[in-house]
């Protein structure tokens, strides 16, 4: 089964926040964690993924900045500032009462 696209674009900003709250990434490795964990139900394109972290860094959630890859290359980075935190913890309670409500709709079954 795959999940319609309005989902998975309300979930994105809790995900990449998420992410970054593990470290500091880039977009292609994002794109790759979302993936993984999701078992592949969550497929991400560079054109989903890159306004939504243009978004983020706007509102003051994240930071980006230039780095050098293994290979050599430069890579543009993002990590997560304390603004992002407080929004994550505000995001994953919003998803947590989201949740609660809908099993109280299949408990009414």
């Amino acid at each position: 089964m795959t999940l319609p696209r309005d989902l998975i674009a309300a979930s994105s900003t809790p995900m990449v926040l998420s992410i970054l709250n593990q470290g500091e990434s880039y977009g292609y490795e994002i794109i790759q964690k979302v993936k993984s964990l999701s078992d592949s139900e969550m497929l991400w394109a560079d054109g989903m993924l890159y306004p939504i972290l243009h978004r983020l860094e706007k509102k003051g959630f994240i930071e980006s900045f230039w780095g050098v890859a293994d290979t050599g290359r430069k890579r543009k980075y993002y990590r997560l500032k304390p603004a992002g935190l407080s929004e994550l913890s505000e995001q994953r309670e919003n998803w947590r009462k989201v949740n609660s409500i809908l099993g109280g709709f299949e408990n009414n079954n």
